[in-house]
């Protein structure tokens, strides 16, 4: 069992997301609090993982396809990655923070499309088997969220005490370096070299030609930037309709418990419906999510439709990673992987930030109009999905 491949790819999901999860949430407040950080330098440390999204399919994709084994390839990044972040725990001035936050997004950008792709490549059955592996990305997230603020934080609060700085991130540095070992026990996965251009990353962007795949791009770019506004504004919402103060992380883990329900039905839903048909799914619970924030209340219903996240990201996101590995083929599997990383992780994130707070600070805190935005252009892309996106016999799931 623990020698399989189907429980390693597993373990290295588990530890991807802790990496990441393990400052993500709290890494702001301490910039804040601790460090006395502005608004506006906090946001500019936050842009920089989004940005190592971007850089992702032009340097780590090209590598992976032609010139270096992508289990080789993860382990390095992990290992070199563990140390920005070590040296990140400890920085205090904005530029210290900055330059290794910048290094860290470098390096561990690229992984969250490699992983997926070295998923693509070992399961015999991708696309019924790609989500019972991803799901524990999203099982980690919250496992360390556990471990962080329960075992560490209130059970042994003296352990990272004595290291000073964020404890987060002295945990993400200890995660780094077990992935990047973890990665050495990967199997073998060498580029692909039947192909005759050296330039994998091109043929990814070639797949643009690609009329139903230069949709989906355009379209999974909107939803993108539109999800940064469930990830900014979700929890001011909660309160502002009457959630008692410091509760909407506790409630906003309802829709982390729905996305691993959701992952685990995704092999049935692809069968029965196919691609196409379990991507309209997701894409057709945006809007309703959003009409239902828009409404502004009463705080029951809008607290049960944060179940609905896990329909909108799954069925969308990830079956998304699906359909372009479907669309790829081998030889630019892992550029591919980039691309829709750049698209979905990179610039809808750097995008959707910034659309975000402007449409925030134009209404300001009108929730109603706020959430009447991203409700508007879900449903129109979600129209033109239903009318233009028909994908070829390649890309839809054997029933």
């Amino acid at each position: 069992m623990f020698t399989s491949i189907r429980f390693r790819l597993s373990a290295m999901m588990l530890l991807e997301y802790m990496v990441w999860g393990a400052w993500y949430p709290d890494f702001s407040a301490y910039m804040g609090k601790a460090l006395r950080f502005s608004d506006g330098e906090i946001g500019a440390v936050y842009a920089l993982l989004p940005i190592g999204c971007m850089v992702a399919p032009f340097f780590a994709g090209q590598l992976a396809d032609r010139f270096m084994p992508t289990d080789r390839l993860l382990a390095i990044l992990h290992l070199l990655g563990a140390v920005p972040l070590f040296l990140m725990a400890s920085a205090s001035s904005y530029d210290g923070v900055w330059q290794w936050m910048l290094l860290w997004a470098i390096l561990y950008g690229p992984t969250l499309a490699l992983t997926n792709s070295i998923c693509f490549h070992h399961l015999p059955a991708a696309e019924g088997e790609f989500g019972l592996v991803r799901v524990w990305g999203t099982i980690g997230w919250i496992a360390v969220g556990l471990l962080l603020g329960v075992a560490l934080r209130e059970w042994l609060p003296g352990l990272t005490a004595g290291l000073g700085g964020f404890d987060g991130m002295w945990l993400a540095c200890i995660l780094s370096a077990l992935l990047g070992l973890l990665c050495l026990t990967l199997p073998h996965t060498p580029p692909a070299r039947k192909n005759d251009s050296p330039w994998a990353f091109l043929g990814a962007l070639q797949l643009l030609r690609n009329r139903e795949f230069a949709i989906f791009l355009v379209l999974a770019f909107v939803v993108a930037t539109e999800l940064m506004f469930y990830f900014m504004l979700t929890a001011p919402f909660l309160y502002s309709i009457g959630l008692p103060d410091g509760q909407a992380p506790a409630w906003m883990a309802i829709a982390q418990a729905a996305e691993i329900l959701t992952m685990i039905f995704l092999p049935k839903m692809l069968k029965k419906w196919g691609i196409r048909g379990t991507m309209a799914i997701g894409i057709l619970a945006w809007p309703v999510r959003y009409a239902v924030f828009a409404l502004g209340g009463p705080l029951w219903l809008v607290l049960a439709s944060l179940t609905l996240h896990g329909i909108c990201y799954v069925c969308f996101f990830t079956a998304s990673y699906i359909y372009v590995d479907e669309v790829a083929g081998p030889e630019i599997r892992a550029s591919a992987q980039g691309l829709i990383a750049f698209v979905l992780l990179g610039a809808g994130m750097v995008v959707g930030s910034w659309f975000a707070g402007y449409i925030a600070g134009m209404f300001k805190n009108d929730y109603t109009k706020i959430f009447m935005v991203p409700l508007v252009l879900t449903v129109f892309c979600a129209l033109i999905f239903m009318a233009f996106f028909r994908p070829g016999a390649a890309s839809r799931t054997p029933a």
